[in-house]
Formats: structure tokens, C-alpha cells, sequence
């Protein structure tokens, strides 16, 4: 694999540093897929500006109630584009009583209200429906999960957080800067036994750390796409997400044409392709045959190596994971992954599964069929399960005899569920370690509580790897080191009728009449105050790891359960990394209430006392008063708008960062009224700092480059520094001055 470190043109199809004659790099930057859909979806009058708006948009239900909460309260009164609601996430998590299923019915009380599409839960996970029946070459699709990712299939799609969708659904624009555009150029052919998931891991290893592709759009362009069959593409792109890009496109052909015509929409497809001359942003060499079969350890996809490293130097390799884990679990607990090396050096894992958008496709399982046809998983500690990515792959599955021979070797054949991605199904016994074809590895994806004393591990791995491993009894195997499988593939009939007997689609036919089923837990946004010209934030949380994820800020799995009741959900935040910072959070939400009810709060009075050392007078009444967290690069991981929202209901009024991992975070963030401030030196702050900015409403809406800022410390101690906002629209910078995208809407 080659990483070019200056921009490459792609000339008749062939990659070359310099520019053909009489071609400038502005205009051959028109010749790339990206460009042509971009510039077909913006509605602004620049292309360096973009203000887009999409074909469709999609979510599941940890996310779609506060989506139309938040809708509701800015005026929506029907969706404006086709809107598909998944029942994915909390299909089988009993936590809480009926909340999971009311939030299901809410769903379909509201696609019949406002015209929407409801998939019934199990019937398909989130990607695999869009993939199926709303993908289409050259559109775009916006989803509120971060693995919105139909590159393979011409779609653009993106993972943002709700409040993005909720500008879509009351006629708002998508505003962002053009973005790069990075060629993945592959040629050769993956050798057998090695899958998508090995080609993505090793991508995942090669960009995310150094950020090659951060915020980019990922191309997929050469001539080894056509050696790739299309559910091979899309197991690649889904998991671009963890390199961090925005999104990601792949030039079709008639792969492409026959996925559309086998699921009944030929008029889908269209040939895309870079112009003659397409220059990129970067370039990405890789030629798929030399490829290995690879494991991810945890806790992140990037920690990828080719299985036989690992096997090959299994103590040193698997040592030094397991003491950058603990480093990242802050001692709370241990993981143990050099105690799953046997007395002989073979590496023994406890759990095998293969799910969702990446892992439960069609080809996937028909080749974990063919690894282990007529062998056993085995009656010891190792248990395999495989979970299809929709009904119709499943009833197809079932007519070509897999799930008969994967059950029949003692594996487990279950329902349509995202659960092992995200923390909610199939999890481990407390020290196991669990091999995974699903997106993400973070820590407590797989369920453990280490604030419990309770922790297993997962590395991510490909699906023939997996099942590879499983008819080994449970010792991991690499699919390339069996010899005697073939693998069939047998052709696929997509049954459309799975879905016209179940799914509710209300596109285009609203019924205003029809009343919204609330559940007991589905709670309204609560209100947010604007932004004072003062303000004043005590730092309640100081996070030093090199990254935060969305995980940490707030946890997925069975919390997920309370993601329709805002403050209650909200009692999770950062639960796992810093149990103390709900409590702090709200005692300083408290002085900001007693500030309102026209009295001065001691401490903050003794802050006051403070600045007037350096010449300020805060205006209590101006000033709001909230609170903040310090972390270094929060924000890798999850779309999901509660990462921002669960600060922002305690209380949270900014974030100051070195930097934000994803801008879906840092929009998040934005859309939730919480100002995304950026430290050139974080020494100047710590924890229980309270941080005074004179200002900051003025500085805000007239685009200052910097902002003044006041330390003030416990012992009365002051240190001034500067922050930054970034680029930001005008838009954006509305939204934060009004206190969060609902209140914007209604002001305007």
C-alpha cells in the first residue's frame, strides 16, 4: 500500500503526480465522481461553499425520536424527502420495561403523520434496508448513524448527528467547505480466504492515526474494483467511517448495473466514473493481492495486524495491546489477552460473531457456511453466532441450505440486529475475548462495565477468519491457511415481497391527523438559554487521553434504552470514563439557576472577586454560568447527537479541545448550542478551573480569529489565553448565539 504525500491526477485511469499539458489543477479537480455529486446536490451559489440537500435520509431507533422532537419543536409539519426509520438498535434489549417498544410505535405513528418509510424491528438492520431499496447512483443519502456508507453503490451517504437531519426535515441546507477528495486507486485481486473486512482494516490501519483521509471524501477508483464482487464493496466502504472520512464514493459498472437490476430498480443505475483528467487531494496505491488476513485488537479498528504477525509473535504483539488497553481503561480493571495464549503458543478465543452492515451479508455467511460445513464449533467455552443483515438475505440463506449447515455445526443462527456492533448483544463472561465481523471494537462495545469490575475484549476480524477459527474450536485460524475449502456463492434472488408485506411506507401520503403515540419515556427537548455577551464555565471534566470517543462521552449499549427521555439518558455521561462529572455537571447548573433566581452564589462570587484583579466587571445578570470538559481530540466514533446533547441538558455550555476528531462531533456539538473551543496550550487549564469570556457573544457573530479567556484557579490564581471557534458558517454562529438549532428555528 502507498500513501502519496502530494495531490495525484488520474490521467485515461492511470495515477500520475504531474499535470498533463494545458490542464490546470482547479479544473481537473471538476473531473472527479465526487465533484459531480456534490455539485448536483448543493443549492448554494459556490462550490467552495457547499449548502446541500439530499434524496433521502435515514435512522434507527436510538436516534429517530429525538430527530423529530427536535423537528416538531422547529416547525415541521410533514417530511420534505423520503425518511426511513429502522428498528435495529433496541429490537432486543428488554432494559427499562416497554420503552424500547414504545419508541417503535412513536416511530410508526409518525411515518403515518408526517410520511415516512418504518421498517418493523428485525427486519433489516439500518444500511442493509437503505443499500437494498434506496440507494442509487449519483444520489445522496444523510443517515444519523456514522456507518451511513453506500459508496460501493454510487450513493454518497454521510453519518451526522440529529440535529444535521432535523435541518433537512424543515427545509434547511447541509453547510459545509468542499471538501478533499482522496483516490483509493486498487488493482489485483484479494487472494482466496482473505475478505472485505481484511482489505478494510488494513485501510483503517493505514490512514486513521495519521489522518490521510480525515474529513475527506474516500474514491474508489482502478482497475481492481471490477475484481470485486458487490457485496465485497460494500463491506469495504462501510468501514471507511473509522478512517475517519466523510464520505466515500466508487466508480460503477456492470457489478454495479446487476446488483440494481437483481433488487429490482435498473433505473438506479448509471455509470460514474472520473473524468479523462481527475486530480485528487491524495492517493491511495493498493493492490488487493497482497492483502493478508487480518485482526484488529482492541480497543480500535486502526490496531491491525495480519493474522500471521500475530500468531508469529503472539506475546510480544498481544503484551503490548494489552497494555495499551489498560492504559485506556485508567486502571478501573485489567484485560488479559496474553493469558489466551495456550501452553503450545496457539491464541484461543472465547467467541466468534458475525452481524450487521459489514459482517451479515449474503456472501459473508454463504462462505462461513462453506468453511464450516460438516465440521464443529465444538462443546467447550467457544460459542459462534451469526446475525443476517436483513430478512431477505435471511429467507435466501435459508433456501440455499447455510443456516442449515452453519446451525448444524453448533453454531447460532439469530435475528436482523445491530446488538454485538454497539454494545448490546452476545456479550462475553467477564475476561473472555470475543473475534468480531462488525464496525468497531471500542471499549464496552462488546457490553462489559469496567466502572463494574467487568471487562472482555474484542478485535475485529473478517467473517471467513471467523468461521475459520470456529471450526478449529475456537484457535485462531486465518482463512488463507485452509486448503480444502471451495467457496460457492450461490446467486442471490433478492424476494422484494419480505418487505412489501411488512414495511409501512408513507412516503408522499401524510396523514396531519394522525396522532403520535408517546410512550412514558419519550420526553421533550428541555429548553436552552441563548448565549450571554459574558460567559463564565467551570471545567468539570480534564480528559489527557490522545483521543475521546463518542462511546466515552456516552456510553452505547443498553443506555441506549433511555435515548427518548434527555435527562435520563443524560445520568450516563461519561459514566465510564468520568464517573464525577454528572454530579459536578450539575452542581454548576445549580448556581446557574440560583444566579436566575437573582442570587450570587458564594463561589462564584469569590470568582468574580478574582477577575476584578485583572480589571473586569462580570454582570451577573449577563453572565451565564456553565459547565465545560477539557479533552485533547474528543469526538471519534458515533454520529449520534447524544455524545453533545447529554452535556448540553446538564448544563454543558462549551468543550475546549486541541482538536475534534470528527466534524460530525464538532456539529454536534454546534447544533446543541455548546461553543466548540480550540487551545493551543491546554497547561493553561485543569480540572475545577472555572474559565471567564468577556465577550464572547460579540466575538462570536462578528467571526473574531481569537477570544480572550481567564483561567481563574481554586487558589484564586489567574491565567489569561486565547481560544479559538474555527471556521464556522453564519448559520452556525446563529446557532450558537441563540443556544441551540431548536431555539435558532424559532427565532427565525
Amino acid at each position: 500500500m502507498k500513501l502519496h504525500d502530494t495531490g495525484v491526477y488520474l490521467v485515461n485511469g492511470a495515477p500520475q503526480t504531474s499535470a498533463p499539458a494545458g490542464v490546470t489543477e482547479a479544473d481537473a479537480k471538476k473531473g472527479t465522481i465526487a465533484y459531480g455529486i456534490l455539485k448536483a446536490h448543493n443549492t448554494g451559489d459556490s462550490m467552495q461553499d457547499l449548502r446541500m440537500k439530499f434524496d433521502s435520509m435515514t435512522s434507527h431507533d436510538i436516534t429517530y425520536v429525538g430527530i423529530i422532537q427536535t423537528a416538531r419543536a422547529s416547525g415541521m409539519t410533514e417530511f420534505p424527502l423520503p425518511y426511513v426509520m429502522t428498528n435495529c438498535h433496541n429490537s432486543l434489549c428488554a432494559v427499562g420495561g416497554t420503552i424500547n417498544e414504545d419508541d417503535h410505535q412513536f416511530a410508526l405513528s409518525a411515518a403515518h403523520k408526517y410520511g415516512g418509510i418504518y421498517v418493523p424491528p428485525n427486519m433489516a438492520v439500518i444500511h442493509s434496508y437503505n443499500r437494498e431499496m434506496m440507494s442509487g447512483c449519483g444520489r445522496m443519502i444523510l443517515g444519523s448513524d456514522s456507518h451511513t456508507r453506500y459508496g460501493a453503490l454510487g450513493t454518497m451517504a454521510v453519518g451526522e448527528g440529529g440535529g444535521e437531519l432535523a435541518k433537512q426535515l424543515v427545509g434547511r441546507t447541509y453547510d459545509m467547505s468542499y471538501p478533499g477528495v482522496v483516490a483509493i486507486y486498487l488493482t489485483g485481486k484479494p487472494a482466496p480466504g482473505v475478505g472485505p473486512h481484511d482489505v478494510a482494516l488494513a485501510l483503517v490501519a493505514a490512514t486513521y492515526a495519521n489522518g490521510y483521509v480525515k474529513n475527506k471524501v474516500m474514491e474508489f477508483v482502478g482497475p481492481g474494483v471490477a475484481n470485486l464482487s458487490a457485496d465485497y464493496r460494500n463491506g469495504i466502504d462501510v468501514m471507511t467511517t473509522e478512517t475517519t472520512c466523510w464520505s466515500s464514493i466508487w466508480q460503477t459498472d456492470d457489478t454495479t448495473k446487476e446488483y440494481f437490476v437483481q433488487h429490482g430498480r435498473p433505473e438506479a443505475y448509471k455509470e460514474l466514473k472520473p473524468a479523462d483528467v481527475a486530480y485528487y487531494d491524495g492517493c491511495i496505491e493498493l493492490d488487493l493481492s497482497t492483502v493478508e488476513c487480518m485482526i484488529a485488537l482492541p480497543m480500535h479498528p486502526s490496531y491491525a495486524y495480519p493474522i500471521r504477525e500475530l500468531k508469529a509473535n503472539a506475546k510480544e504483539i498481544l503484551q503490548a495491546a494489552q497494555d495499551q488497553a489498560n492504559r485506556q481503561l485508567g486502571g478501573k480493571v485489567e484485560m488479559d489477552l496474553v493469558g489466551k495464549i495456550c501452553g503450545d503458543g496457539r491464541i484461543y478465543v472465547d467467541q466468534g460473531v458475525v452481524a450487521g452492515c459489514s459482517g451479515g451479508t449474503y456472501e459473508n455467511i454463504c462462505a462461513v457456511a462453506d468453511i464450516i460445513k460438516g465440521k464443529s464449533c465444538g462443546n467447550g467455552e467457544f460459542k459462534f453466532s451469526v446475525y443476517p443483515d436483513s430478512m431477505p438475505t435471511y429467507l435466501e440463506l435459508v433456501k440455499n441450505g447455510a443456516v442449515a449447515d452453519i446451525v448444524s455445526a453448533g453454531g447460532i443462527f439469530r435475528e436482523c440486529f445491530c446488538g454485538p456492533c454497539f454494545g448490546a448483544g452476545d456479550t462475553p463472561a467477564n475476561g473472555e475475548f470475543s473475534i468480531r465481523h462488525t464496525t468497531r471494537n471500542f471499549p464496552n462495545r462488546e457490553g462489559s462495565k469496567p466502572g463494574e469490575g467487568q471487562i472482555s475484549a474484542v478485535a475485529l476480524m473478517d467473517a471467513r477468519s471467523i468461521a475459520a477459527t470456529a471450526a478449529n474450536g475456537g484457535y485462531l485460524t486465518a482463512a488463507s491457511e485452509l486448503t480444502d475449502v471451495e467457496y460457492t456463492v450461490p446467486d442471490y434472488h433478492f424476494e422484494q415481497g419480505v418487505y412489501d408485506k411488512r414495511v409501512y411506507n408513507g412516503w408522499g401520503h401524510p396523514e396531519p391527523d394522525y396522532a403520535l403515540k408517546f410512550g412514558p419515556n419519550i420526553k421533550d427537548w428541555p429548553e436552552q438559554p441563548a448565549l450571554s455577551d459574558d460567559l463564565l464555565v467551570k471545567i468539570v471534566s480534564y480528559i489527557t487521553d490522545p483521543v475521546t470517543t463518542t462511546d466515552e462521552l456516552i456510553p452505547s449499549g443498553e443506555t441506549s434504552s433511555f435515548r427518548s427521555n434527555p435527562l435520563r439518558l443524560a445520568e450516563f455521561t461519561l459514566s465510564r470514563k468520568d464517573p464525577a462529572y454528572v454530579p459536578n455537571a450539575k452542581a454548576v447548573k445549580a448556581l446557574d439557576e440560583q444566579r436566575k433566581a437573582g442570587e450570587l452564589p458564594a463561589e462564584v462570587a469569590r470568582v468574580y472577586d478574582d477577575l476584578k484583579k485583572l480589571g473586569y466587571a462580570p454582570d451577573a445578570a449577563n453572565t451565564n454560568i456553565g459547565s465545560a470538559i477539557f479533552a485533547n481530540k474528543p469526538g471519534d466514533g458515533s454520529a449520534r447527537e447524544q455524545a453533545a446533547s447529554c452535556q448540553r441538558v446538564l448544563g454543558g455550555a462549551a468543550n475546549f479541545a486541541c482538536e475534534y476528531a470528527t466534524k460530525r462531533y464538532r456539529s454536534n456539538c454546534i447544533n446543541w448550542g455548546m461553543l466548540p473551543f480550540l487551545v493551543e496550550n491546554p497547561g493553561a487549564l485543569d480540572n475545577g478551573d472555572y474559565v471567564y469570556l468577556p465577550g464572547v457573544r460579540k466575538a462570536l457573530l462578528e467571526a473574531a480569529d481569537e477570544l480572550d479567556a481567564v483561567a481563574v484557579k481554586p487558589d484564586g490564581g489567574l491565567v489569561k489565553f486565547t481560544v479559538k471557534l474555527g471556521a464556522m458558517t453564519d448559520a452556525e454562529r446563529r446557532i450558537l448565539a441563540d443556544g441551540c438549532l431548536i431555539n435558532y428555528y424559532k427565532n427565525n
